[in-house]
């Protein structure tokens, strides 16, 4: 009879579920018993997470698609092998049990630098203190009631994806009793269910995630999963939700406060703040008037390292560092801490700094495991789109940079410069969700590639996420290894400026470039591609069958006719004739990298010499230093770099 789930912790509906769950498992036992010589384990058939969705659905009567579309919209479906999200967050329903995940896993942050990253101010390096775990919120708890409503054990919830699918139906469909909401077959009827499984404790963050969910439903999707299986959902281009359910769900209305967000995220107000402390210090961020005085060319990505909840401390924290926005992993929920015209301390490069917006996102670099979610990568979307709009920003991977990208403002800073968001960020997914997905632009004559390997398959290997030397676990990437010719036992390509011997260590980018990025091309050896990268003739792997490059179109530089090499900056500062008097000149030296004659690096942008003076609390002394001199930001290495325009030629590639 329609309308009423059966007891989900009943004998009968346990059985049943893990009858589901362990078909394969039960058969392999039965075979030995029978005779039968053990066969070696096989795969399971690719459609078998779809039948998982549907007896769950079946089992809690909850729409088949509302649970693929909540499901995709936490995880894309992966099972992660059992591992947990950032957020502790586990399966393909993404059911929170953090108490569990932080217990089990390690993480090293990597990089000393100074986030300023100005030279006029002395180095800045506070200290963060771990966050307890002695009060965890309800939305990092999920898993533990959905083991009460099913009755199966949390560790059966956390590693078996149909046992973790049946856990979300579990709670889903409490949500809708609990709304006082009949168990429709009718998806549109289930918005205050979906808003409520989000865990959010406020409206505008439970519907901006259903929202989300009710896109997928409107869209559809299909894709393979990480463990090869099979999953698709069709869209209903008609259906409307009845969001007037939201009102129902007890959650407190959000007070927003005075955010810079778009209308189709969930943004709330958590101010750093600008404070004195100490003897004529002061912090966290410096007060500007962006874009008025100086334009704001690029936005820098970055992960947290930390939890959301100890994160917001630090922000809190006067005598912190700072950035502008942070998301939250379980519903994409947006802080914003610093405003668009103000200059956060965020890059550890002063020029970066003035002339960008940073995000946070909640996330570890070195546990590929614990992986982003699709709420967080929506989410993030849409705010940097926002931002490319307000302020013209270019959605490109010479704007849109990972902290990882950012240069080295000195030569003695290149070894402390920190390393996120790494290689496990999905780049090709996220600026798919941008709206501008990286292809193919240009044929075999233009001498340009865009980096873009498939970060499902693409697998290089990395040691160090726990301990020196060790493996990382296997995990899709978005980055691709350089060697010092066309043969994976050539040595690894050496960055002159780290001062080491180059390593697969995944804190160590000397020998790797990353989706999105373009690079003109050196050479080309069978399914070898040879680019010119830290002033050297560097090889990748790029097979025609399975490539990790498309052929690109842009501009490009040379040094000038006449000149054996160019030197690279790694902040493009006026000339000492355009400070004026009061303000100290910074010096312009470049770092100990060149460009000899005859490479080409891709250029990004042209720009002026600029330096923003911002040494006091006051403003009175504030002001924008722009000079004659003229740079080109170019993708030097794995960071980029800038050359003045007065050493070198520009070209467009051919077509």
């Amino acid at each position: 009879m329609r309308g009423f789930a059966p007891d989900p912790s009943s004998a009968s509906g346990v059985k049943r579920l893990k009858r589901t769950a362990g078909t394969l498992a039960s058969a392999a036992l039965v075979l030995p018993l029978l005779g039968a010589a053990p066969a070696a384990p096989s795969a399971p058939p690719a459609d078998q997470l779809q039948r998982a969705f549907g007896s769950a659905a079946t089992e809690y009567q909850v729409p088949r698609s509302v649970l693929l579309a909540v499901s995709y919209l936490q995880s894309r479906w992966d099972a992660h092998a059992g591992a947990p999200s950032v957020s502790g967050g586990y399966g393909p329903m993404h059911l929170t049990d953090a108490r569990t995940a932080l217990a089990a896993t390690e993480h090293h942050a990597e990089g000393t630098e100074d986030p300023r990253g100005d030279d006029a101010r002395p180095a800045l390096h506070p200290e963060a203190d771990a966050p307890a775990l002695s009060k965890l919120p309800a939305r990092l708890t999920t898993l533990r009631r959905a083991a009460q409503l099913t009755g199966l054990p949390a560790a059966e919830l956390r590693t078996d994806p149909a046992a973790n699918i049946a856990g979300g139906a579990a709670l889903l469909a409490a949500a809708q009793r609990e709304l006082g909401e009949p168990l429709s077959s009718d998806p549109a009827a289930w918005y205050g269910a979906v808003a409520r499984f989000s865990a959010a404790d406020d409206q505008a963050t439970a519907a901006a995630y259903a929202n989300d969910v009710y896109d997928v439903l409107r869209t559809g999707e299909r894709r393979t999963t990480d463990a090869g299986q099979r999953v698709s959902l069709a869209g209903d281009p008609q259906l409307r939700a009845d969001t007037a359910q939201l009102k129902r769900t007890g959650l407190r209305a959000a007070r927003a406060g005075d955010v810079e967000c778009p209308r189709s995220v969930s943004c709330v107000s958590v101010p750093a703040p600008y404070e004195e402390f100490g003897d004529n210090d002061y912090g966290n961020h410096d007060l500007g008037v962006r874009p008025a005085a100086q334009r704001v060319k690029y936005i820098v990505i970055h992960d947290t390292e930390g939890g959301w909840d100890g994160v917001m401390n630090l922000i809190q924290d006067p005598t912190y560092v700072s950035w502008n926005y942070t998301i939250r992993s379980t519903d994409g929920l947006i802080a914003q801490h610093v405003k668009a015209k103000d200059v956060a301390w965020h890059a550890g490069n002063w020029d970066v700094n003035a002339r960008s917006v940073g995000i946070e996102h909640e996330g570890f670099l070195t546990a590929p495991d614990t992986w982003y979610t699709e709420a967080m990568y929506r989410s993030s979307a849409r705010l940097v789109k926002y931002l490319s709009r307000a302020y013209g920003v270019p959605l490109d991977r010479q704007h849109i940079l990972g902290h990882e990208n950012v240069p080295g403002p000195t030569a003695s800073t290149i070894p402390g410069m920190h390393t996120d968001p790494g290689p496990y960020w999905d780049w090709r997914h996220y600026f798919q969700l941008l709206g501008h997905p990286f292809e193919r632009t240009g044929t075999s004559r233009s001498g340009l590639v865009t980096i873009l390997p498939d970060y499902a398959a693409n697998q290089p290997v990395y040691t160090g996420c726990t301990t020196k030397g060790e493996p990382c676990p296997a995990h899709g990437s978005g980055e691709v290894r350089l060697y010092s010719d066309h043969d994976e036992k050539a040595p690894l390509i050496k960055d002159i400026g780290l001062g080491t011997e180059p390593t697969d260590g995944v804190n160590d980018l000397s020998s790797r470039v990353s989706t999105g990025q373009q690079y003109a091309v050196a050479d080309r050896w069978g399914d070898w591609t040879a680019i010119w990268y830290l002033g050297q003739k560097a090889w990748f792997q790029n097979p025609h069958r399975k490539p990790t490059a498309v052929s690109a179109s842009g501009f490009t530089i040379t040094p000038k006719a006449g000149l054996a090499s160019v030197p690279v900056y790694g902040r493009a500062y006026p000339e000492k004739e355009a400070y004026p008097a009061g303000v100290p000149a910074q010096s312009v030296v470049p770092l100990p990298y060149t460009i000899p004659a005859g490479q080409k690096y891709v250029v990004g942008d042209r720009m002026p010499g600029e330096y923003y003076y911002a040494v006091t609390f006051t403003e009175d002394s504030h002001q924008v230093i722009t000079g004659k001199d003229r740079y080109y930001e170019i993708q030097y290495g794995h960071r980029v770099g800038f050359v003045r325009a007065a050493d070198v030629d520009l070209a467009a590639a051919r077509r």
